[in-house]
């Protein structure tokens, strides 16, 4: 094996304990698959260990046997990674990466961690917690990725791509049956059309269902179940060895109900309604809706000019549209009861010209084109007393180019240098108003926001790194970079009471600072991969839930979405992924990541109170621990079973201004540190029949990912869990 492949099964071994187990078994049937992985972290393929970038990156085959059913199931696998569905949704995305993300899935607000899906940016986090399904790969890279991702992976970016187009006829079919009722079918077909290898074609399906966790104890409905539809459409036409068109259609329906959410404490405006015993169970009033539907399309070309040069030019474009009811007091009692619609489009396109020319200088260059639109309509009833109507549009239009560039300094010696240059335009159109009934049909004649502006936003985003070849096993790199994320406007602005809410917020900026290594020791039996960072963290922008006082009495009594920047903060990290091969048969592998996030500064009401104030999702500590054997069988099969622990230290989940709170309000959610243990056992009986017996969560701990603390104007105080014990068994079949 040569060295660039070695480095790749060692990457790949990293995060892939199926696949390196089958490269150094010399009986294994797959043993030369590995050589055809390949990652583009930096928008070319390459071998993840000459890429000076902290990146993580999964096969397929590792996917299903660390079942990962949805990118939220990456939490525990990539340091310093929190990542979950959103409050009240399954499919509403919440990521953060290093402690930069978003929590708030309004239209008006971006998130902080990039979604791609083959090359195609998803700007908005309904529908954006993909299910895994026929996929060819899923990378994450953390740290801001300014220079090539540009547009919101201030935090890092995600990257899902599809399996290939084949020539050969080829496909599967799975079913997966488990406890509350899970019942999946995934399958997929593809290859030459017509017995053409220059027209092939690929359809994957997925028919996902889960019973609900919990129920509406009122109404019997099920609570945080599962109903997706999903499906994916590549069609390619290779016309000649150099040039190809691609062209994708996906679609999801999510027609799951809600999340349970379950009362912290008593709301003080229905003391009687104790919280319930179980974590998933309700008793909410509002109707059990919550559906959303995307879906997008996407031609892509590939030309090679020559040996030297190549482009690639992809345009998509995606729509999505969400209907859902968010019972804020979990009650029957209308004290906070919100029907909100999201309607999101939006255009991109992109060119990228490859150079390679076999010496001493390589890169990319290109430009960007982002144009969106990112609407709705958000009904609030508060006490039934109360009713307003937010409702608005931002459009959003970016360009950007970028630039990255590789310079062989020595055999040794590798210098990367980058940046983006970004222009772009957010015009927001808002209207908020009250009205006097709960049909919302007669205006109280009370505007709480009524404003059309549009505001820029420039930036440059550097990027330079330096990497030296210790060994043919060892790199060490050191890398600066900067990541940028746009300003833009509150959409429940309350100009009336809050005039500065009217006013659009600032871009916010990531300076990162790394030094890291990929090092193969031992005799290639223990890999390891280190990074360190320091970033400065500039004008954070926070969505908090808080109160205003609504009669000129002194008192804050009424319900307030603030969107502001905070101010600077400083975080500080080190990330290890490790594996151990102590014989043919065992490995271990996982990751310990280390995370101090702290505010510099946080002006509250002309008052610094950094030292109060937390940063949300970043634990402290966090890590991960797998342990497989696996072995070959007689009959040309194999058998592998997994045990898998992860951990992660106490963690605050959402943004309070603590000074703000009276005496005997709740503060932030938060989630003492906890561990989650996982297994599973697949006996693959030949080339054609796997089975699978998984599980997750095995102690059935109860941890918190998200909630609401509204306690102040609401008396809102609410946590959502995560999945409880789960097992399942799968059977699929390739072709």
């Amino acid at each position: 094996m040569n060295r660039k492949h070695l480095c790749l099964a060692i990457a790949c071994a990293l995060l892939s304990p199926t696949a390196w187990a089958q490269e150094t078994a010399a009986s294994a049937p797959q043993a030369t698959t590995l050589d055809k992985v390949t990652v583009t972290a930096r928008k070319r393929e390459e071998t993840l260990q000459d890429v000076p970038v902290a990146v993580t990156a999964f096969t397929a085959e590792t996917l299903d046997k660390l079942n990962v059913e949805d990118l939220s199931d990456l939490d525990a696998q990539v340091p310093n990674l929190t990542i979950y569905a959103a409050r009240g949704s399954n499919s509403t995305l919440t990521a953060y990466i290093r402690g930069v993300g978003q929590s708030d899935p309004l239209w008006g607000v971006d998130p902080g961690v990039g979604l791609y899906l083959d090359d195609v940016y998803i700007a908005r986090p309904q529908g954006a917690l993909l299910d895994v399904f026929d996929v060819g790969r899923v990378e994450v890279l953390r740290g801001p990725q300014g220079t090539l991702y540009g547009k919101n992976t201030i935090g890092g970016a995600i990257k899902y791509i599809s399996k290939p187009l084949s020539k050969e006829l080829e496909g599967y079919g799975s079913v997966t049956v488990g406890n509350y009722g899970q019942r999946d079918f995934k399958a997929a077909v593809g290859g030459g059309l017509g017995g053409n290898d220059a027209l092939r074609a690929r359809l994957a399906v997925a028919d996902l269902h889960r019973d609900g966790f919990g129920e509406n104890i009122v109404t019997g409905d099920d609570v945080s179940d599962k109903k997706v539809k999903a499906a994916r459409l590549n069609v390619g036409a290779y016309v000649t060895d150099d040039l190809d068109l691609q062209f994708a259609l996906d679609w999801m329906d999510d027609s799951s109900g809600v999340r349970g959410a379950k009362m912290l404490k008593p709301n003080r405006f229905a003391p009687a309604q104790l919280p319930l015993d179980d974590r998933y169970d309700v008793r909410n009033g509002m109707a059990n809706i919550n559906d959303t539907t995307m879906h997008g399309m996407s031609a892509t070309v590939n030309y090679r000019a020559n040996d030297d040069w190549s482009f690639k030019y992809v345009v998509a474009q995606r729509d999505s549209d969400t209907e859902t009811n968010i019972d804020f007091d979990t009650l029957q009692n209308i004290i906070a009861d919100v029907k909100a619609f999201y309607s999101d489009k939006q255009v991109t396109n992109e060119l990228q010209v490859n150079y390679d020319g076999g010496g001493r200088a390589r890169g990319v260059f290109g430009v960007y084109w982002f144009d969106g639109q990112a609407g709705g309509q958000v009904l609030n009833n508060f006490f039934n007393l109360s009713f307003g109507d937010t409702q608005g549009t931002v459009y959003t239009e970016s360009v950007a180019a970028y630039a990255d560039w590789t310079f062989d300094l020595s055999d040794k010696w590798k210098l990367d240098v980058g940046a983006r240059y970004t222009d772009e335009e957010k015009h927001a159109v808002v209207f908020n108003q009250g009205y006097l009934d709960p049909q919302f049909k007669r205006p109280s004649g009370v505007v709480l926001a009524n404003f059309d502006k549009t505001k820029s936003f420039k930036n440059v985003s550097p990027k330079v790194s330096l990497d030296y070849q210790i060994t043919p096993d060892i790199m060490v790199y050191g890398l600066a970079s900067r990541g940028f994320k746009s300003g833009g406007y509150n959409i429940r602005a309350q100009a009336t009471a809050v005039p500065r809410s009217a006013e659009p917020f600032d871009d916010e900026q990531v300076d990162s600072y790394e030094i890291g290594s990929k090092m193969a020791l031992l005799d290639q039996r223990v890999f390891l991969n280190l990074s360190a960072f320091h970033n400065k963290y500039e004008d954070i922008q926070l969505s908090v839930f808080t109160a205003y006082d609504s009669n000129g009495d002194g008192t804050d009594d009424a319900f307030f979405g603030d969107f502001t920047n905070a101010g600077s903060g400083t975080v500080n990290g080190f990330e290890v992924e490790y594996q151990w091969l102590p014989s043919e048969h065992w490995l271990i592998s996982g990751n310990l990541a280390w995370l101090d996030a702290k505010y510099d500064e946080f002006l509250y009401a002309g008052v610094d109170i950094a030292d109060e104030q937390e940063f949300t999702n970043a634990p402290d500590f966090s890590g991960a621990l797998n342990v497989e054997y696996r072995t070959e069988l007689a009959n040309g099969g194999n058998l592998s079973a997994r045990v898998g622990y992860s951990y992660q230290s106490d963690v605050v989940a959402t943004t309070e201004i603590l000074r703000s709170i009276p005496p005997g309000r709740a503060g932030p959610v938060t989630q003492d540190g906890y561990g989650l243990v996982s297994a599973g056992v697949i006996w693959k009986l030949d080339d054609a029949w796997t089975f699978s017996l998984q599980g997750t969560n095995l102690t059935d701990k109860e941890y918190r990912t998200t909630g609401y603390s509204l306690d102040n104007a609401l008396g809102v105080y609410t946590g959502f869990y995560g999945p409880p014990r789960q097992y399942t068994l799968s059977v699929r079949y390739d072709f």
